[in-house]
């Protein structure tokens, strides 16, 4: 699995960190980070961040590796 951002669409309000702060991370310049690999034991919550982003900024890409 593949986190994507639209950092057009992006806000970096957080909610993603908030949720996900393992894999998420706004840094001092309000700027989105994807900090770490999901891995099978976050895939959970970074669904639900992806869900919960209120820009639909993020999205996830599945492949065979995931």
């Amino acid at each position: 699995m593949k986190i994507l951002v639209d950092y057009d669409a992006c806000e970096a309000n957080g909610f993603c960190e908030n949720i996900a702060p393992e894999v998420f991370r706004v840094d001092e310049d309000d700027n989105l980070q994807i900090i770490g690999d999901p891995g099978p034991a976050l895939i959970g919550k970074v669904r639900e961040a992806v869900r919960s982003c209120p820009r639909a900024a993020l999205s996830l890409e599945e492949g065979d590796d995931a």
